[in-house]
């Protein structure tokens, strides 16, 4: 087997791993309802599967002589926003009290709520 021959079927395989992830990412957003648990369908699985698909076209732009270097810029760009757009979505998603909210914490009534202790409150009055 030649090395063009390896790398076609190495970018079939990214292609058909990458492909079942953004399906896996799709079914997820169409299935669940509580928009907490349909953010990690698209940020987590689709991420992945986008990831896989770059990672074919790089091996493909390789195997033609023209390397190419965009497709490692768009991994990069999307691995560091996609968790970043995550925690907004998650954070709008509590604030705006359309999904369950997080259970109380054990030993601290704010920690990591939506509640604000008497002292910051007071500490918000001064002027």
């Amino acid at each position: 087997m030649t090395a063009e021959i390896v790398g076609t079927y190495l970018v079939a395989l990214c292609l058909l791993i990458g492909a079942g992830f953004v399906i896996v990412g799709v079914i997820g957003l169409l299935k669940f309802n509580d928009p907490m648990t349909r953010l990690h369908a698209p940020t987590k699985v689709g991420t992945m599967g986008i990831g896989m698909l770059l990672l074919a076209s790089m091996i493909h732009s390789v195997l033609l002589g023209e390397a190419s270097m965009h497709e490692l810029l768009i991994m990069a760009f999307l691995f560091v926003t996609a968790p970043i757009s995550a925690h907004f979505i998650a954070k709008v998603a509590i604030h705006g009290r359309t999904c369950e909210t997080p259970p109380p914490p054990l030993k601290d009534d704010t920690w990591s709520t939506l509640k604000v202790s008497e002292a910051d409150q007071e500490i918000e009055r001064l002027p």
